[in-house]
């Protein structure tokens, strides 16, 4: 009976199912938790103890091994331990060293390897016993190829060895001597007794061995080993390596090269490897000559330079050495052209081209500063490729090498063309006189004058541009190849730029030649070619244009070296007619350069060149501005018209600033003057110092006791501005009471006082200032310091002779030309040279530091030191020329040096501070641009006025009367007629100086003389004289006297450059007065 649920039945029901089944599922997921865990359990128990045997299997396997490599080196040390009397069989040999290369391990199997070693080389000298020498395995069936495989592996270990040994330690040095013999023997079969007599048929077989072997090991990198080895071994101050040793591994690298007949793969790795070792060719010379006759004999000079002479395998062989390895290889190449001048003179044109290409890739690399991309190279200077500082003990080796490519007899051999031609010789000719010199550059020393005219006996012509050699000859392009290359490497081994240039100096007669070979270039020569040249972007042009500047940087080079008696005496290299000519090029070409826009847009090759011509240009017009070689007006460019130039810099015009930034000596110099004055004219509008109808300039007063001028004008105008300086400044002189003194400064006071402020503080009485020997030209004196405040007095001197030269005022202050360069910052130059402007500070320390530069004998002799004694108040002071120069003495070597040195200290360092101060307070006045289109002499006249003759016109004509005086009075025209006829020029200096307290005229005539020139009729004596009245001015004008002023003297007021002079009745007593005044100079009262 089936029972049916009702529904009120049926939730209860359903509530317990559930739980039912819950429980079920409970139970069952728990069962199968445990089963897997214990599944894991079991899975986890046999890994460990499958691990467990496996690292029972390893250690058991690890412990047999070891036990099996310790029996078996046991086995090895008992081979070799044994001593019997028998000597050891090829066949034990190979088995042992089966064994021993099983197990080896480099730390625990070093010295068994060793006497492997050992072993098999002595099985090798065994006599008449085939079955000792360990190659006669080789002629086994069954084991050749097994001998040759441990041959392969044994070489290669002892190749491991080589990398690792240090040759300078003489354990290691033993050792690297026996690998090397190991590897010497098995490359080769000359030393195998097997194939002697009947043996000789086997050679071909053994060779072929040898052969195989070899090939294996360059496989592995051999060479790089090898270069390791002597990298090691030579790349040091004193090598390590021994001539054997040295012997040995040449021989070694040289074989895979020769065997495979000189293919290009060995050829590279044997210049990358082998020959970029540094000075390694300088070490062969030394070590083992006999090296360099092999590589004679095989011509390898030869076959380098033809391999390299292919571009892309040059520019290859450079990539895989870079910048340090690269010059190590050029220098080692130079060594060996210079010992093979057979291939040298064949090859040229190759050896050229290869040097360039090496030269050019170092270059690329070569940076003008440090950066953090740098590194600081000996030779090539900062180098933005890594450095390998290894290298650095072996720059001195690799610089001797390089070297030889500007020493005599390299040059000798590129330049023969051009040193195979004759000068000219014209017995005829006669000689142009030598400049007359001022007294400090006469040098009377008999012995120069006769060698020099011993030298010119025979004159050869002057060389001038002539033309008509065509520039695409093959002559032509090759001495074009070879400027290339010298001036290439002045542009990349910058350190060492000075030996290069003195290197290619050298020969006397090398750069006439040249400059004679220049100028047979093209159809008319010279100028026009090379300004073609310029246009042209051809690399023919570049080439000429490289001859240009080598040219140029070498004989620039020359003449800052030379001294005045070897250029204008013996005229070495080039005679004054020929420096006049080079010259003349150089002018017309440094402008044509600027004025055509060629400078403006120049970067790169044309602006080196536009400074190199430049450079050698500034060189010569700067010795000519010193001692004159060359015509009055030679420098001046006549199609250049002043008026033109100045339009165009009133535009702005970038040409006309360059024309005065390189060249102002092409503008004539009054011009120049000129256009100072306007620079600082402009200035004063722009300052507000100029009088105009709507302002009035800022006035500074300042009162100064007459009896210390010095010091209240050095207390009152250091403190002001450097505008208030420039500004107008009027003067109140008083007495010591402190009453005013009469007259009123309208710039005449003014220009008294600054007159008189010069005078005191360039007075060598003060010891501010010195004088020269000789010619008694002022510079800052050395002891000086012993003034408390010397460097602010030197600053307000400064200051003052600015101010003077700013308001152009000028004053009688002579300087010695070496100061006045330093004023126009010459001395920053690179090209300056203390040397040649020493006879300016003491003609006679020049002469006596030029004969020791002619001394013939050993210089050491003269006991000198670097090092300088003076006498300082009494007291002998050394001082070092440099840190311990006392001690270091003066050699042939050094005695140059000595020479620039002491120059340089007596002119520079011993004054410096001084120097620094003075023109810190004159360019606080005067702009260095202003002043920098002047030459030394020529800021001595715009100081100073100018040297020459007084042109009495252009005083009469700028002339003011007073008094009743006027140009028709007769007085006057006594006064002019007495100058012009009867006074000599230098008592016409002196009346000037007379009445101007100058004796030079204003540089831009008496126009330009403030206040202007005056003469006043006076008839009283200076203290009664209270100026012009209506009566003085009529009795003047008249010609009426009061009395007859025949006892009375003309008199002057300085400061108003204003002549007093009486009414005489007689020209012949105005001419005895005036004489006799200004030969007792009695002006400068004030009135």
């Amino acid at each position: 009976m089936t029972h049916t649920l009702s529904p009120w039945e049926l939730p209860t029901t359903l509530a317990e199912t559930s739980k039912m089944f819950s429980a079920a599922q409970l139970s069952k997921a728990q069962f199968l938790d445990k089963a897997r865990q214990a599944r894991e359990e079991r899975r986890e128990l046999k890994e460990r103890e499958r691990a467990a045997v496996q690292i029972q299997a390893l250690v058991r396997r690890f412990l047999c091994r070891c036990r099996l490599q310790r029996e078996i080196r046991r086995e090895v040390d008992d081979f070799f331990d044994a001593n019997g009397p028998g000597k050891k069989t090829a066949l034990s040999i190979f088995k042992i060293s089966r064994k021993l290369l099983f197990v080896f391990r480099c730390q625990d199997d070093k010295e068994r390897f060793e006497k492997l070693c050992r072993c098999i080389l002595n099985s090798m000298d065994a006599e008449n016993d085939p079955k000792v020498w360990y190659v006669s395995l080789a002629l086994s069936k069954e084991l050749t190829l097994m001998w040759i495989k441990q041959v392969k592996d044994v070489l290669w270990l002892c190749c491991e060895f080589l990398k690792l040994l240090k040759p300078d330690i003489l354990q290691d040095s033993k050792l690297v001597n026996l690998h090397l013999t190991m590897l010497v023997t098995f490359t080769d079969t000359s030393t195998w007794r097997i194939l002697r007599g009947k043996g000789e048929s086997l050679r071909p077989a053994m060779n072929h061995i040898c052969a195989n072997i070899m090939g294996h090991l360059n496989q592995k990198g051999f060479y790089s080993v090898l270069q390791i080895l002597l990298t090691n071994g030579l790349a040091r101050s004193r090598p390590s390596l021994s001539k054997g040793t040295l012997t040995a591994v040449f021989s070694l690298a040289l074989r895979p090269v020769v065997a495979a007949q000189f293919s290009d793969n060995l050829l590279r790795s044997f210049l990358i490897h082998i020959i970029s070792v540094p000075a390694i060719v300088t070490h062969l010379a030394t070590l083992t000559p006999e090296r360099l006759a092999v590589i004679e004999s095989q011509d390898l000079l030869r076959k380098f330079i033809l391999f390299l002479s292919r571009e892309e395998l040059c520019r290859d062989v450079c990539v895989c050495l870079e910048g340090s390895h690269t010059l190590c290889l050029l220098g080692n190449l130079v060594y060996l052209g210079s010992l093979n001048d057979k291939v040298l003179e064949e090859e040229t044109a190759h050896f050229v081209s290869v040097l360039i290409q090496m030269l050019s890739y170092c270059q690329k690399y070569v940076s003008q500063k440090k950066s953090n991309l740098t590194h600081w190279h000996p030779v090539l200077g900062w180098f933005s490729q890594t450095v390998d500082y290894g290298l650095n003990e072996s720059m001195p080796l690799l610089t001797k090498q390089l070297q030889h490519l500007w020493g005599a007899h390299l040059i000798r051999i590129l330049f023969s063309d051009v040193l195979s031609k004759k000068l000219l010789e014209n017995q005829d000719a006669p000689r142009l006189p030598v400049p007359t010199t001022s007294p400090q550059n006469s040098l009377p020393m008999k012995n120069l004058f006769k060698r020099a005219f011993q030298k010119s006996a025979s004159v050869r012509n002057i060389l001038k541009p002539v033309g008509g050699k065509r520039v695409d000859s093959a002559e032509v392009q090759k001495v074009c190849s070879i400027c290339v290359l010298y001036q290439m490497a002045l542009t990349t081994l910058t350190q060492i730029r000075l030996q290069i240039l003195t290197g290619l100096t050298y020969l006397d007669d090398l750069l006439p030649k040249l400059w004679a070979f220049i100028c047979e270039l093209g159809p008319q020569g010279g100028l026009k070619l090379f300004l073609e040249c310029l246009s042209n972007d051809t690399e023919e042009s570049k080439r000429l244009l490289a001859m240009l500047m080598l040219f140029c940087d070498c004989s620039r080079h020359l003449i800052t070296i030379l001294d005045d008696i070897e250029v204008y005496e013996e005229q070495i290299s080039f005679k004054l007619e020929e420096l006049i000519t080079i010259s003349s090029f150089l002018n017309s070409f440094v402008f044509k350069m600027i004025w055509d826009g060629i400078v403006e847009s120049a970067k790169g090759e044309t602006l080196e060149l536009f400074h190199s011509v430049h450079g050698w240009l500034m060189v010569l017009y700067e010795r000519d501005c010193r001692r004159r070689f060359a015509p009055d007006d030679h420098w001046l460019r006549k199609d250049l018209k002043p008026s033109l130039l100045f339009q165009e810099l009133d535009k702005d015009r970038k040409r006309a600033q360059l024309v005065l930034q390189y060249i102002p000596h092409i503008i004539p110099h009054k011009n120049r003057a000129l256009l100072f004055r306007n620079m600082v004219t402009k200035e004063k509008e722009k300052l507000g110092l100029v009088e105009t109808s709507s302002a009035s300039p800022h006035v500074t007063h300042i009162t100064i006791r007459r009896s210390r001028m010095l010091e209240d004008g050095y207390e009152q105008l250091r403190q002001l501005s450097q505008n208030a300086m420039k500004g107008v400044i009027r003067v109140k002189f008083v007495n010591d009471l402190g009453v005013d003194e009469a007259g009123i400064d309208q710039d005449g006071v003014f220009k008294e006082f600054l007159e008189e402020i010069i005078k005191k503080v360039f007075d060598p009485a003060l010891n501010l200032f010195k004088t020269t020997s000789g010619d008694e030209r002022l510079y800052p004196s050395p002891t000086s310091y012993i003034h408390e405040n010397y460097l602010q007095l030197f600053e307000f001197a400064g200051k003052m002779l600015g101010k003077a030269v700013y308001e152009g005022i000028v004053v009688d202050v002579p300087f010695a030309s070496f100061f006045l360069s330093q004023l126009l910052g010459h001395h920053h130059s690179i090209f300056y040279s203390s040397v040649d402007e020493l006879p300016s500070l003491d003609s006679e320390f020049y002469k006596n530091l030029t004969s020791i530069k002619r001394y013939d004998g050993d210089i050491s002799d003269l006991g000198l030191t670097l090092s300088y004694d003076e006498d300082v108040m009494g007291q002998l002071v050394c001082h070092e020329l440099i840190p311990g120069g006392k001690t270091i003495p003066v050699t042939n070597e050094n005695k140059i040096s000595y020479i620039h040195l002491m120059a340089h200290f007596r002119m520079h360092t011993q004054i410096k501070s001084q120097t620094a101060a003075f023109i810190s307070g004159f360019r606080s006045i005067i702009k260095p641009e202003w002043i920098r289109v002047f030459s030394a002499p020529e800021l001595q006249r715009l100081i100073s006025g100018d040297n020459a003759e007084i042109d009495l016109e252009d005083l009469k004509k700028h002339t003011v009367y007073y008094g009743g005086f006027h140009g028709s009075h007769r007085v006057i025209i006594w006064l002019w007629d007495i100058l012009a006829n009867d006074f000599n020029p230098d008592e016409r200096a002196m009346f000037l100086k007379f009445v101007t307290s100058c004796s030079r005229p204003p540089l831009l005539g008496f126009a330009y003389l403030k206040p202007p020139f005056s003469i006043r009729c006076v008839e009283v004596s200076d203290d009664q004289d209270t100026g012009d009245t209506l009566g003085s001015v009529l009795r003047g004008f008249f010609t009426i006297r009061k009395k007859e002023p025949g006892g009375r003297l003309p008199t002057s007021s300085t400061c108003f450059n204003l002549l007093k002079l009486p009414n005489y009745s007689k020209k012949s007593v105005l001419r005895e007065k005036l004489r006799y005044a200004i030969s007792m100079n009695t002006g400068f009262e004030l009135s």
